[in-house]
């Protein structure tokens, strides 16, 4: 029998408006007593971030903060990172903001008792078990944005920043303790960045959702998750503080994450090397690519998207679906091509070569080559 697969669901969340206060409670719960709060630097100064350290304080909890954190984090963040919370004493991490920030606090957690090196813990067979378990620290995830799914995953994605390639550092006590999904932190996203989250959401239901692997569970959470961005994403677009449409958001993007343990594919193969060389939004550059996949698996996927069509209230089938999504990229103000999103004078081979080592491939319904993924990547420009 070839049904066969390695099952994973989620941590306790704690989903709603306004949650943010039980901040120190989610903390308790993981057994954080010292935690240093790990965002970004657009975050740092902002007054979700301010309120959310001023919660920790009166609750005894301290008020530290390392935001030193780049768009694409690389080891050279992580390291400054764990120095900090190193000397700092602390017990654990709150991973507060975007993918970058959740990710990035995901590894400092993870690192700061280890004593080999990041690299040593890369998506790579059982190479996670070279980890000292014991010394993970716990971490409580809060997503600021609704897009990676980062707050529900077991793993970061972190840049190598010789080699300019995303790597995949993996262990299951990466996964947070707790998360607080609380929409409200997400009402000041400006469109573009509410954009390009929404369509990493998008992307990683889509992928799950043709991804030729068997899991059943993760198939109706990616359909159901497709939905929900499709019937939310314009209405946050265009309404920042329709809270509504953040929440359903934020479900959609842990949605994303849970479902794609079925899978990933081509999307995200070329979106993590583009991103790491050019320094891209990762959501924005699943967008732009998207269309151009699409074609590549047509003959793998046609028939089930045209199932998916039919639920989401798409007419047309796969010709349907595919002009959806680039109707929706237009609404969204999303680039055309990899050339408008502003990548220049590209290393073909190099790309090509790096999507075909990223561990995405394996979740593809078409079997990339080398021959067919330059192809596909030219007709992304």
């Amino acid at each position: 029998m070839k049904l066969v697969g390695n099952w994973n669901y989620p941590t306790p969340i704690r989903f709603g408006a306004g949650r943010i206060v039980e901040i120190a409670d989610a903390c308790a719960a993981a057994g954080i007593k010292k935690p240093l709060l790990v965002s970004d630097k657009g975050l740092a100064n902002l007054d979700i971030t301010t309120k959310t350290l001023d919660l920790l304080e009166q609750a005894g909890l301290g008020r530290a903060m390392f935001s030193e954190v780049d768009p694409n984090p690389n080891e050279l963040n992580a390291e400054a990172g764990i120095k900090q919370y190193r000397e700092g004493g602390h017990d654990g991490v709150i991973a507060f903001g975007g993918g970058s920030a959740l990710d990035l606090g995901k590894v400092i957690a993870f690192m700061a008792g280890q004593t080999r090196p990041i690299w040593d813990f890369e998506d790579i067979g059982d190479w996670w078990t070279r980890a000292d378990a014991d010394a993970i620290a716990p971490i409580v995830a809060v997503p600021t944005t609704a897009g990676t799914g980062s707050e529900v995953g077991r793993a970061s994605i972190i840049t190598n920043s010789v080699t300019h390639e995303k790597k995949i550092i993996f262990h299951p006590k990466i996964l947070p303790s707790v998360v607080i999904c609380d929409p409200e932190l997400s009402v000041g996203m400006p469109p573009f960045i509410t954009a390009g989250t929404g369509m990493d959401a998008f992307a990683h239901c889509l992928e799950a959702f043709c991804s030729p692997h068997y899991h059943p569970m993760s198939q109706g959470i990616a359909l159901e998750g497709m939905r929900l961005v499709k019937e939310n994403l314009p209405k946050a677009y265009k309404d920042g503080s329709d809270i509504e449409a953040r929440a359903h958001m934020m479900s959609a993007a842990a949605m994303g994450s849970t479902a794609f343990q079925k899978g990933l594919g081509a999307i995200h193969a070329l979106s993590h090397p583009i991103g790491a060389v050019h320094n891209t939004h990762h959501g924005t550059t699943n967008a732009v690519v998207m269309q151009p996949v699409l074609q590549f698996n047509r003959p793998a996927v046609e028939d089930r998207l045209e199932m998916a069509a039919n639920y989401l209230g798409i007419s047309g089938g796969f010709d349907g679906f595919y002009a959806y999504v680039g109707e929706l990229n237009a609404e969204l103000g999303i680039p055309k091509n990899l050339t408008e999103l502003g990548v220049e004078n590209p290393d073909l081979d190099k790309l090509t070569k790096s999507a075909l080592q990223d561990p995405s491939t394996g979740g593809n319904p078409i079997e990339m080559t080398y021959e067919n993924t330059l192809d596909l990547l030219k007709s992304c420009f």
